[in-house]
């Protein structure tokens, strides 16, 4: 197989492995659940005494600024805070070719690879080349504690 037919194989593989993945968050979010292991498609924030699940605590609210959000490298997850007191999570791979987003500002998440932007409130593509969502990640928000679920 010549370098190029190899390129084309592994691209191929590539967009298919993403709209797989899109699919299953999709699917996922449908279905109104996530995984219990965190890695789950669903964007539900379980709100304060709501007996939300306990998991590793990322950030205080106050650290997330409104309209804007922070990226968790060690975590692979970003969240952001659309509107204030409302806090959403998302992978913080870009679907384009894997680089990790780096910048929320603006109600924007932008990756700085290929500049690819998603809206910070639903993860959707909102300048190419990324063409597919940011994966939801599940959060819960306990007083002024955000957790990964």
């Amino acid at each position: 197989m010549s370098a190029t037919q190899e390129h084309r194989s592994l691209l191929g593989r590539r967009t298919v492995v993403a709209a797989v993945g899109a699919a299953g968050a999709a699917a996922a979010l449908t279905a109104c659940g996530g995984g219990s292991d965190g890695s789950g498609g669903s964007d539900t924030v379980e709100q304060p005494g709501s007996g939300g699940k306990g998991g590793e605590v990322i950030a205080a609210t106050a650290d997330i600024p409104e309209g804007g959000g922070v990226v968790f490298a060690a975590q692979k997850v970003v969240v952001t805070q659309p509107q204030p007191g409302e806090f959403k999570a998302f992978s913080s791979t870009c679907t384009h070719q894997g680089c990790a987003v780096k910048d929320v500002s603006g109600g924007t998440i932008t990756c700085p690879c290929h500049n690819s932007t998603f809206d910070a409130a639903t993860g959707s593509p909102t300048g190419g080349p990324a063409t597919l969502p940011l994966p939801a990640r599940e959060i819960t928000v306990e007083g002024d504690s955000i957790r990964l679920a």
